[in-house]
C-alpha cells in the first residue's frame, strides 16, 4: 500500500479541522436555540401544590394593594389581621411601636416635600392606631376589610337604637333592664358592680368577636360588633352616671 504524500496529509489535516470548526459552530447554534430548563411547563402532582409554588411569588396587583392598619405594626402585629392574626393585641406593645413610629414620622424632623409626606403619614399611623386599640373600633374596621360597613349608629347604641330595630328580643330585654338599673342606682357601690359585670359582658363579646373572625363568619361578627356596642353604651352611661352622681350620693356610699 502507497504512502500519502505529505501535502496530501496536509490537505487533509485542513479539511478535518475546518469540519470540526462548523461541527462546533453548528452544535453551539442548536443548542442557544433551545429553551432553558427551567422555561419549560412544570408539572404538580395536584393543583394545591401549583397553588403554594406559584403563591410564593407576589403577584403585580398584589403588591400594588394598599396597607392596612396591621400593616403598619409588624412587630407588636406580626400575624396581622385575623384570620391569620387574633383580634385580641397587647396594647402596650402596640403603643410602644406607635410611638416608634410617630418618632420616625414626626412633621419636625423633615423638610420640604418630604415634611408634606411626613404629615400624611403621621396622620395615618395616628388613625391606625387609635382604631385598633380600640376593639368596637377595630371590630368595625375588621368588617369592612370584607366589604361589610357600619356606621357608629349600627355599631354603637344610640338614641336612635333604643327602640330596638335590629335588635333580638332577649338582647333588647338584657339591655333595658341594665338602663333601668342604671337609673334606680343609688350609690356609688351599685355602680361599681353594674360597671364590674358590664366589663365581663364586653370581654365575652370581645371573645366571640376573636372566635367568628378567626371563622370568617362575617355576618355573626357583625351582629356580635352590634351588641358589642351596647354594652360599650352602657359603660358610658355608668360613666356619665358617676360624673353627674359626685356630691348627691356620698351618703350611700
Amino acid at each position: 500500500m502507497s504512502r500519502a504524500s505529505p501535502r496530501a496529509t496536509s490537505l487533509f489535516y485542513l479539511a478535518f479541522q475546518k469540519y470540526l470548526t462548523l461541527s462546533t459552530l453548528r452544535h453551539a447554534h442548536t443548542k442557544a436555540r433551545q429553551p432553558w430548563p427551567h422555561t419549560a411547563p412544570q408539572r404538580y402532582p395536584n393543583d394545591r401544590m401549583r397553588y403554594a409554588t406559584t403563591r410564593a411569588v407576589p403577584t403585580q396587583k398584589e403588591s400594588l394593594r394598599p396597607q392596612s392598619h396591621y400593616d403598619l405594626f409588624p412587630s407588636s402585629l406580626p400575624s396581622g389581621a385575623p384570620p391569620s392574626g387574633s383580634f385580641h393585641i397587647d396594647p402596650l406593645a402596640l403603643r410602644k411601636e406607635f410611638l416608634q413610629l410617630q418618632a420616625k414620622a414626626h412633621p419636625d424632623r423633615h423638610q420640604g416635600i418630604d415634611k408634606a409626606k411626613a404629615e400624611a403619614a403621621s396622620a395615618r399611623i395616628n388613625d391606625a392606631y387609635r382604631t385598633l386599640l380600640n376593639p368596637l373600633a377595630r371590630a368595625r374596621y375588621l368588617l369592612s376589610l370584607s366589604g361589610v360597613e357600619m356606621s357608629e349608629d349600627e355599631s354603637i347604641a344610640g338614641s336612635a337604637s333604643d327602640s330596638g330595630e335590629g335588635m333580638d328580643a332577649e338582647l333588647l330585654m338584657e339591655v333595658m333592664e341594665v338602663r333601668e338599673e342604671i337609673e334606680a342606682a343609688e350609690s356609688r357601690s351599685e355602680v361599681e358592680d353594674m360597671k364590674a359585670a358590664n366589663n365581663e359582658r364586653k370581654k365575652a363579646s370581645e371573645e366571640r368577636l376573636d372566635e367568628l373572625f378567626h371563622a370568617g363568619d362575617i355576618e355573626a361578627a357583625r351582629e356580635e360588633t352590634v351588641k358589642l356596642g351596647y354594652w360599650v353604651n352602657v359603660g358610658t352611661a355608668l360613666d356619665n352616671w358617676e360624673k353627674a352622681g359626685d356630691g348627691r350620693v356620698s351618703e350611700h356610699d
